[in-house]
């Protein structure tokens, strides 16, 4: 993932900054706990596709 589109990609309902989770492919929101897939290098910022990450799952 370009370190420069991390810089100004953000959580499309909070406006929040993302995590890279290089291990799932996934751009994490913590405070919405929302995985956001990333296929063929582009990630996928649509709330509906967004993966719910579970309360009881801690995030790193």
């Amino acid at each position: 993932m370009d370190a420069r589109l991390l810089d100004i990609l953000v959580c499309p309902l909070c406006k929040g900054p993302l995590i890279y989770n290089k291990e799932d492919k996934e751009l994490i929101c913590k405070p919405d706990r929302l995985a956001f897939a990333i296929k063929d290098g582009i990630p996928i910022m649509l709330a509906e596709e967004a993966r719910r990450i579970p309360d009881e799952v801690e995030i790193k």
